[in-house]
């Protein structure tokens, strides 16, 4: 009886830690995503040919992908907060640096530095804050916490370019400092309760060397995410190039109703997710993904591929954060960093592989709408894989109840 009550208890999610860590979150992705649009811009400037701008963008996702194994192995083993302070500290270095910076050559080598920095702290957040948030409130808690990175994605860009055509880069180098400033100030005060070790006869065997950077309960998961950020990729990239295609004007019309479904769906889905599971949030999630993309394939107008985002925005918001937080729920809390590790390394290398292998499909097909379409094939992938082991979990449950 008085287990039953203590699991009925919902314990709260709104904690100072909770705030300050989304907070922390919000700062760090609102310094870096300024810098996505305007970067390349700079070096272009500086005479950059596009091989070099779009190094600008690929070295950083290099760098970090490499850096987050590492990463999740120092959270685990040297404790969150000294590898988010180094990570976050990298970052506002590195930013602050590029003011000093007038060869593409040297502005590459910073990018991989700041590459490093962006995946400790990312990945250094993604734990913290799965530490703090109550395991019966998990798809909630991510997926408000993923607001966090919504509002940054939606506004930063934006920002951005007005500071830079406004007052020129320099200004956005200098915003952009300091708000990773003031995210890695924010860490500072972020305390809570170290999670328990659910089995430290375990913890004490030697792992596989693979094993200390991947977490294999983490593998699941992340490959879905990776055919998820592969579209995305594709989205990101090329929606510029498909709008001049179609005769579309304004393709910014996408990512403001995308982010705006996105905030609208991501409290729901969380909720939704705590109370019936991931399988009420992923399949449908995936649905509403495979729509968008088909509809953006055939959007001709703004107000076709308004709806297109709208549908889009509902699968995107819905998949990442219950992917995150079904993946805490299968890790140990001695492994989570590992866990986020493995994670946002599929996440960084569906971004960059979406970019790089639907642009070659793109130009093979010479249509980018048939590019759109034919992704839809990663998602019925993600459906037939998940629904594959979701069979398989509950076929081994059912054979369990009847030998029991």
């Amino acid at each position: 009886m008085e287990q039953t009550m203590k699991q009925s208890v919902r314990r709260p999610l709104w904690t100072k830690a909770f705030l300050l860590t989304a907070l922390s979150n919000l700062l760090l992705f609102f310094s870096f995503q300024m810098l996505i649009p305007t970067i390349p811009m700079h070096v272009a400037q500086l005479g950059g040919d596009d091989l070099q701008v779009g190094l600008v963008i690929g070295i950083f996702t290099i760098s970090s992908l490499i850096t987050r194994p590492f990463a999740g192995k120092a959270l685990d083993r040297l404790g969150r907060k000294h590898v988010l302070f180094v990570g976050l500290s990298i970052c506002v270095l590195t930013i602050a640096g590029y003011s000093y910076l007038a060869a593409v050559a040297l502005i590459l080598a910073a990018r991989f530095v700041h590459g490093i920095g962006w995946g400790m702290s990312t990945t250094s957040l993604g734990t913290v804050i799965a530490d703090i948030i109550p395991p019966e409130r998990r798809g909630e808690g991510m997926g408000y916490y993923g607001l966090s990175n919504t509002f940054a994605m939606a506004l930063a860009p934006l920002t951005g370019l007005w500071v830079m055509n406004l007052y020129g880069f320099h200004r956005v180098l200098l915003l952009s400092t300091c708000l990773a400033l003031a995210s890695m100030l924010s860490s500072l005060f972020i305390t809570y309760k170290k999670p328990s070790v659910t089995n430290p006869a375990k913890d004490t065997q030697q792992p596989r060397v693979i094993d200390r950077f991947i977490e294999r309960s983490a593998l699941l998961p992340s490959m879905l995410l990776y055919f998820t950020a592969v579209c995305y990729g594709g989205i990101v990239t090329f929606i510029t190039l498909f709008g001049r295609e179609t005769g579309i004007a304004n393709v910014g019309w996408f990512f403001l109703c995308n982010a705006s479904m996105v905030l609208i769906v991501r409290p729901v889905t969380g909720v939704l997710f705590d109370r019936k599971g991931p399988e009420w949030v992923l399949l449908p999630g995936a649905g509403f993904t495979i729509g968008g993309l088909l509809l953006l394939s055939y959007a001709h107008s703004e107000a076709s591929l308004a709806a297109a985002a709208l549908c889009y925005g509902i699968g995107f918001g819905s998949i990442q954060p219950a992917l995150q937080a079904w993946t805490m729920n299968r890790t140990p809390p001695e492994r989570r960093g590992a866990a986020n590790g493995t994670f946002f390394s599929a996440n960084d290398l569906g971004l960059g592989s979406g970019a790089m292998l639907l642009g070659a499909f793109a130009t093979y097909i010479g249509s980018y709408a048939l590019m759109y379409r034919y992704s839809v094939v990663l998602m019925i992938l993600f459906l037939l894989i998940y629904g594959w082991c979701l069979w398989q979990t509950r076929r081994g449950l059912t054979a369990l109840q009847r030998a029991s």
